[in-house]
């Protein structure tokens, strides 16, 4: 399973991942022109990874998509659930009730725009390919690389 990989090391904290992530999840890929400048003006954004900052370091939080995640378990309603290695939210069932984002040890859930919970899923609804925070990282410091096994 392929996994979004942060080396903070090479971070720089620019936060181009979370516009990125903004632009991919705008409802705007597949448009033409395909223009992040476009689609995120004059709107504030509300990305699925954030940039955190601690003692001069970088670095970005998303979702693990953990092999036994919490999130799925305490989902009260069957919202979250993991197809394929990674965790979906159906905001048809979501009540707001952010169980979920108690129970993320990484906190990587979190209110959307709409009120459900949002997260991290890898781009698949938006790409199926690479996710847009790896593919606009200037610094190469996301990475999506193949990890051994089902780990985390």
């Amino acid at each position: 399973m392929k996994r979004i990989i942060v080396n903070e090391k090479w971070c720089l904290g620019c936060r181009l991942c979370e516009y990125n992530c903004a632009f991919a999840n705008s409802g705007s890929i597949g448009t033409t022109p395909l223009d992040m400048a476009k689609a995120l003006k004059d709107i504030v954004i509300n990305p699925r990874i954030k940039i955190e900052e601690k003692d001069d370091i970088c670095f970005a939080v998303s979702c693990r998509h953990c092999k036994e995640p919490l999130c799925v378990k305490s989902c009260i309603t069957g919202a979250l659930t993991r197809v394929d290695g990674v965790i979906r939210i159906n905001k048809e069932k979501c009540v707001e009730c952010h169980t979920c984002v108690l129970v993320c040890p990484y906190g990587a859930i979190m209110p959307s725009d709409e009120g459900v919970m949002q997260k991290c899923e890898l781009c698949v609804q938006n790409t199926g390919g690479e996710p847009f925070c790896v593919k606009g990282c200037p610094n190469k410091a996301i990475e999506f690389k193949e990890l051994g096994g089902d780990s985390v």
